[in-house]
């Protein structure tokens, strides 16, 4: 490759008005080293060409300075020399540097190896990362937390794996291959976490392996944002939606799978859980349900609510004063109190069917009512700083719940009394696996837990009639929980 001159131009023109280039006498001083006042730096670089092409060089003028040309020579030299022997890849990338506006930067060399090493063409014009990235910023009306989830799957997934790839070659091996990396990093994972060195486990600590059920969104993220690319009116950018025809295992919810005495043995000795999602026996609970109302009096009518009742942990916080109604022992859930990032947020229910009116057992009802007597006597001893939320549960400076710290506290509970772990979200499976051994039947939980339509009637009247079914069948369960006689 040559190596290029450095030297000076002005802007000087003969008397014809021509521009003298290079050749001003000014621009050299007696003894032919160059001026210090007069003109300035510049270069010129012999490219390669495409068979049958004529010579061609690239000029750039209008540096500061003789080191700030030559770096600007260097770096072209240096995407040159990304094309190694291939002269097909060196005449593309020359095509790249002559099609640099004057005054631009030339091209990032980063950018420009990542193409090279694929196999793409150094000229390719919108890569996959270019465009999620645009697609990105340009969508609009959609939740935050969705767009949180988009903008980790670029960046943890699409870009590394995809980002260098043209869209308009973008194919359906390429996304299959980038699935085929994320399993093999999990099973990475997996055998990190189980070596014997302690140095290896630790790499991989806070890690976490990437579910199927994550893979599905994953790719419903990039089939998306690939459909809208196929749907644009004024620039059709492709034809063809390849994660449309990526086929990925099943992702199957794991099933619930109860702490009995081997379970727990077993646990006690090995650390291991039969199942991700884990439910307590009702004498489980009952031990737990004890040990919070001693132990964090605060947010113990939350945890019998969530067991008994199935609510989500964000419709339980979110529930304002207005949604529980004492005197009929009646709830509705419209609203949940969720984070974004790390930020609490209100929101509506997940779905339609999430938005419902429940009966609660008299258990739950006694908690509520014990809890709403106490937080009364919490905002007499604040005065005028108690804030008005206007939510059910708070804690005792009348400040709401973080849902972090709800969970933190709910965990460092089961910690304490020696139960088996299980997740707070796991309490609505308890509710379930309580309701259906007192006899309910699927219709029953699954409206409980919000995940169908709730058939009511327009009229008040009817729903009571509903729920004072609903309520029998909650008594029942929570009857199934057996707690500790307590002194009058």
């Amino acid at each position: 490759m040559a190596d290029g001159s450095v030297f000076k131009r002005c802007s000087c023109r003969d008397a014809d008005g021509r521009k003298i280039g290079n050749r001003c006498p000014q621009l050299r001083r007696t003894g032919g080293a160059w001026s210090p006042t007069h003109g300035r730096w510049a270069y010129q670089l012999e490219l390669p060409v495409h068979p049958g092409q004529a010579r061609r060089q690239l000029r750039r003028s209008t540096f500061d300075t003789r080191d700030a040309a030559t770096t600007d020579r260097d770096h072209a030299k240096t995407l040159l020399a990304l094309a190694g022997d291939d002269m097909a890849v060196a005449a593309e990338i020359a095509d790249l540097l002559m099609a640099t506006r004057v005054g631009a930067p030339l091209p990032d060399r980063d950018t420009i190896a990542r193409r090279v090493r694929a196999g793409l063409p150094a000229t390719a014009t919108t890569t996959v990362g270019e465009y999620l990235h645009q697609w990105l910023a340009s969508r609009r009306g959609i939740e935050p937390a969705t767009v949180l989830g988009y903008a980790s799957h670029i960046r943890i997934h699409f870009v590394p794996h995809l980002g260098a790839i043209p869209l308009v070659k973008l194919r359906v091996e390429h996304i299959e291959a980038m699935f085929t990396a994320i399993a093999d990093r999990n099973t990475a994972i997996e055998v990190a976490r189980q070596s014997d060195d302690a140095a290896i486990r630790a790499s991989v600590r806070g890690q976490r392996p990437t579910k199927p059920s994550t893979m599905h969104r994953i790719r419903a993220t990039l089939r998306k944002a690939l459909n809208d690319a196929i749907r644009r009116s004024n620039n059709r950018l492709i034809d063809f939606n390849p994660a449309a025809h990526v086929e990925l295992p099943t992702g199957v919810r794991p099933k619930a799978r109860v702490w009995t005495a081997k379970a727990v043995q077993k646990w006690r000795d090995t650390g291991e859980r039969p199942s991700p999602v884990m439910v307590w026996t009702p004498q489980q609970a009952g031990q737990f349900l004890d040990h919070a109302e001693d132990h964090d009096v605060a947010l113990y009518p939350l945890f019998v609510l969530i067991l008994h009742r199935g609510l989500r942990r964000g419709e339980a916080i979110g529930l304002t004063d207005t949604a529980v109604d004492l005197d009929n022992a009646l709830i509705s859930v419209t609203q949940q109190l969720t984070t974004l990032g790390y930020t609490p947020v209100i929101k509506k229910v997940k779905s339609e069917s999430g938005n419902r009116v429940m009966a609660i057992d008299s258990f739950t009802h006694a908690a509520l009512r014990a809890h709403h007597t106490r937080r009364a006597q919490w905002k007499l001893a604040a005065g005028a700083a108690w804030p008005d939320t206007g939510l059910f549960f708070v804690q005792p400076d009348g400040k709401p719940w973080h849902p972090h710290a709800v969970t933190d506290r709910f965990e460092a509970l089961v910690h304490d009394v020696g139960l088996p772990p299980i997740r707070l979200h796991d309490l609505r499976h308890c509710a379930a696996t309580y309701l259906k051994a007192a006899g309910a039947d699927l219709k029953d939980i699954q409206e409980l837990l919000g995940h169908s339509s709730l058939a009511m009637t327009d009229t008040y009247t009817s729903v009571i009639a509903e729920l004072d079914v609903e309520r029998a069948k909650a008594e029942a369960a929570a009857k199934l929980v057996p707690r500790r006689r307590r002194a009058a």
